[in-house]
């Protein structure tokens, strides 16, 4: 079980692995098949992150809508995944897929084929407890990367966020009715000048927009340990991610210098040396060209970089950006990636070592070669959790004859 910490009473989720289970890979299937054409159709109401919520709040406000008046309106789904009615969700999947697939099929699937097996993923949640067998017979499992594609398609997310120049009690009765549309769904909502949403908490200051990084108030300052055994260049590459992080969430640099002293406090509790913090941070604002914000606390640099780094693109768009690109053009990729499992000692080089290798006797007596990039990704030891949590049933359990007992369940 998992605690929810975050939440009054500290409730325990259930958490059941079904890695293996007999329709994951179909789960899989389903969700690689239809998520893209779900994102392409959403893609002009989708924020994708914290980041881009920003960068459409503030081109909402540039746009002059933002007015002294404007309310911002959250509201969330109660259990979304596990609460939508299995017909419901089928049916508004239907609808979806006849609306938008081209002559009724995607990649050549038909609907019909296409429901059968979304009910087939639907109806094969089961999982061991207590030595008896139970099936979930209400929503989808959260996990399962169909079930979110298909609460989607149903409802259309479940984290939502809206801007309105009506009175609070005028969307506040209208959030009311909502509420009363589907007995499956229950919406909680928050309204105000000020809200928190994703990782953002965003304000309507009598008319001037301030954004700034929110912090739930359960979250924890853990990080990964400097102690941990892995490459120096993850240590170098957290401090970096969250300073980037702060200053494009951040859009005052007032909200910005508190969450500096918070990320520089955070660092220091999970053991990361002064002298390397103040290098890194130092090395961070020189290479932006803007040492002057941390030394002098300069406002209009601070805008500037804000704006810079915003509007950059980050690290999973540039990759999509370029997949995207060698699709288009057919072109494949040169960058040849070997993992390994990474450990401190002996092997702390073998990076080096094996680049000299390859340059050596690959690419030195293949000039033709040349354009091809040998690149490292590190793979860490198993904790604890993965060598000792059990996943799956015992082999006797297996063998048995099954009998479910039906029961509904939030796995």
């Amino acid at each position: 079980y998992l605690p929810k910490a975050h939440k009054a009473g500290t409730p325990l989720r259930p958490i059941v692995s079904s890695i293996k289970a007999a329709a994951t890979g179909v789960s899989h299937f389903l969700d690689i098949l239809l998520r893209p054409m779900f994102n392409q159709v959403t893609k002009e109401t989708t924020f994708i992150n914290g980041i881009d919520f920003v960068r459409q709040i503030e081109n909402y406000r540039n746009s002059g809508r933002l007015l002294p008046t404007t309310l911002f309106v959250t509201f969330d789904i109660t259990n979304l995944y596990t609460m939508i009615p299995r017909h419901g969700a089928i049916a508004a999947l239907q609808k979806f897929l006849s609306k938008y697939a081209d002559n009724r099929r995607i990649h050549g699937m038909t609907i019909d084929t296409i429901t059968r097996l979304a009910r087939l993923v639907l109806d094969t949640n089961c999982f061991v407890y207590d030595n008896k067998y139970y099936q979930q017979i209400r929503g989808g499992a959260m996990g399962s990367p169909f079930t979110m594609t298909l609460a989607n398609v149903y409802i259309y997310i479940d984290d939502i966020f809206m801007t309105t120049n009506l009175s609070f009690e005028e969307i506040n009765a209208r959030l009311i009715e909502a509420n009363q549309q589907d007995e499956n769904i229950r919406l909680t909502h928050t309204i105000g000048s000020k809200v928190e949403y994703l990782d953002v908490l965003v304000e309507n200051d009598n008319g001037q927009l301030k954004t700034s990084v929110y912090h739930k108030l359960a979250a924890e300052p853990y990080i990964l340990p400097f102690s941990s055994d892995h490459p120096r260049h993850v240590h170098r590459s957290t401090i970096n991610s969250r300073l980037i992080r702060a200053i494009r969430l951040c859009s005052h640099l007032d909200d910005f210098d508190k969450e500096r002293m918070t990320i520089e406090f955070t660092l220091l509790l999970n053991g990361y040396p002064p002298r390397f913090i103040s290098y890194h941070f130092n090395k961070f604002f020189q290479k932006h060209n803007v040492l002057s914000i941390i030394e002098n606390l300069d406002i209009t640099m601070y805008e500037q970089l804000h704006r810079t780094l915003l509007l950059q693109p980050t690290i999973k768009e540039r990759q999509q950006q370029q997949r995207q690109q060698q699709q288009q053009q057919n072109i494949q990729s040169n960058d040849l990636l070997v993992h390994y499992t990474f450990e401190s000692g002996p092997l702390v080089n073998v990076t080096k070592e094996l680049k000299h290798l390859w340059n050596e006797h690959y690419i030195d007596k293949n000039p033709i070669k040349q354009n091809i990039r040998l690149r490292f990704g590190t793979k860490s030891n198993k904790n604890l959790c993965q060598l000792l949590v059990k996943k799956k049933p015992s082999k006797s359990m297996l063998r048995d004859e099954i009998s479910i007992d039906r029961s509904t369940t939030n796995a």
